[in-house]
């Protein structure tokens, strides 16, 4: 069978490497890809938005299944295009990935699930919003753009003065585009956060073990919000236990939420948690495979991933065996531009690739790279995931961070600290 990936991130080019494992896959394709995806797949020069010409290659060269790895063609429709066009593709409709193409609609569906989340209000206008945030007490919140905007649109206010701020800078500086034209403000919850990704097929469920993100760009969590500076998997912050909760709180109501609203989800349901004194919260969902999650989830994945995502297509999820893990944990350290989540410089050598990717138990991703002159170079804000496994989470961070050493290129940065938040909790035992 062919396949082809659409996208061109970390989570891309682990989904190429993962498929490509698998005997029943041919020729693996990603449009358009990066500079890792060319070495372990081949790469087409169509960008993800183009969906015609995406349509026109798939039926050209036989292409099995698509996989769509990026949320921003899924809420524009690829899905329905891809069916319409009667090819296989992995990914949910336009109706059903509007859970994380509106913010606005994910909240309103999660209060009449009954699904657990914060408190919010939605609003039209940045005057309302504002006289909101006047008239009520000054208590920390978080101001959200509506739309999709990489991972940046969710604004943590510690009191007042911020909260003003990010409502200037979403509704009246549209620093966020269109994202921005609804505003959710919601109370702050504390907490450690996980994520916790399962695959559904509209009726079946199957939940993948849980990760925890690093959101912050800098050590101990500061610093503004980004796509995402690292992950390990699985995290210990959710036991068995809480993982069985959240499947009967959470996914559960919601796949049921959307199947009553007529919007069946077939895909990856990602919901991000804040783990409260409460209990866990949904913080949002996604409709993707995270990025970096998805790096460690498939680092650890030993079944074959194309028997997984075809049954989903088909609606078969309930006749296949569970997916088997490899016992050992893994750690994803995301390697940086200078000047990331800001404005940064690309066109930068990397060197050192071919030295890391010989430390033990290591694959280094690629997200935003690019080929020139026979050189692999920096191309965008994260370049790439550097993911090791380990006998413990301490010893799969020291694999990744050893093969972290080994790369440099000018303004190359990453966090110290991923992880460490699961090696105190073990220390701590």
């Amino acid at each position: 069978m062919n396949v082809l990936i659409i996208g061109n991130g970390g989570r891309e080019h682990a989904l190429a490497w993962k498929i490509a494992q698998s005997p029943r896959a041919d020729r693996v394709f990603v449009a358009p890809g990066n500079a890792g995806t060319a070495a372990d797949a081949e790469n087409v020069d169509i960008p993800s938005a183009d969906f015609g010409r995406l349509i026109k290659f798939a039926q050209e060269n036989q292409v099995g299944l698509t996989v769509v790895g990026p949320e921003v063609p899924l809420t524009a429709g690829i899905a329905d295009a891809f069916a319409a066009a009667r090819l296989r593709v992995f990914g949910p409709a336009k109706s059903a990935a509007e859970l994380e193409g509106s913010k606005v609609f994910c909240k309103n569906l999660l209060r009449h699930a009954d699904v657990p989340t914060a408190d919010y209000r939605v609003f039209r206008s940045a005057e309302r919003a504002i006289t909101f945030l006047r008239e009520r007490e000054d208590v920390p919140v978080v101001v959200k753009a509506d739309g999709l905007a990489a991972g940046k649109g969710v604004i943590v206010c510690s009191g007042r003065n911020e909260a003003l701020a990010a409502v200037d800078r979403i509704a009246r500086a549209k620093e966020f585009g269109e994202a921005g034209n609804q505003i959710v403000i919601e109370e702050r919850l504390d907490g450690q956060e996980a994520s916790v990704l399962a695959i559904s097929d509209g009726q079946t469920i199957v939940t993948l073990p849980p990760c925890q993100d690093h959101k912050r760009a800098f050590d101990g969590d500061t610093g503004p919000n980004t796509g995402g500076m690292g992950a390990y998997c699985p995290t210990p912050a959710l036991d068995d236990a809480a993982l069985r909760w959240v499947e009967e709180h959470v996914l559960v109501p919601t796949v049921h939420a959307m199947k009553r609203a007529r919007r069946p989800f077939r895909g990856v349901l990602y919901a991000g948690l804040m783990l409260t004194n409460q209990g866990p919260k949904v913080l949002e969902y996604n409709v993707r495979f995270g990025d970096p999650e998805c790096q460690p989830l498939l680092m650890r994945l030993k079944s074959d991933l194309l028997d997984v995502l075809e049954a989903t297509i088909d609606g078969k999820l309930d006749s296949i065996a569970p997916p088997v893990w490899d016992p050992r944990p893994s750690v994803c350290v995301v390697m940086a531009s200078e000047g990331y989540p800001g404005k940064y410089q690309t066109g930068r050598a990397i060197r050192g690739l071919e030295q890391a990717a010989k430390v033990p138990d290591v694959k280094v991703f690629h997200a935003g790279t690019a080929t020139a002159a026979g050189q692999v170079v920096s191309n965008g804000g994260r370049v790439l995931g550097v993911t090791a496994l380990g006998s413990t989470v301490a010893a799969a961070k020291l694999q990744a961070y050893t093969a972290v050493k080994a790369i440099r290129w000018d303004g190359a940065w990453c966090r110290k600290d991923i992880s460490d938040r699961a090696i105190a909790a073990a220390v701590g035992k």
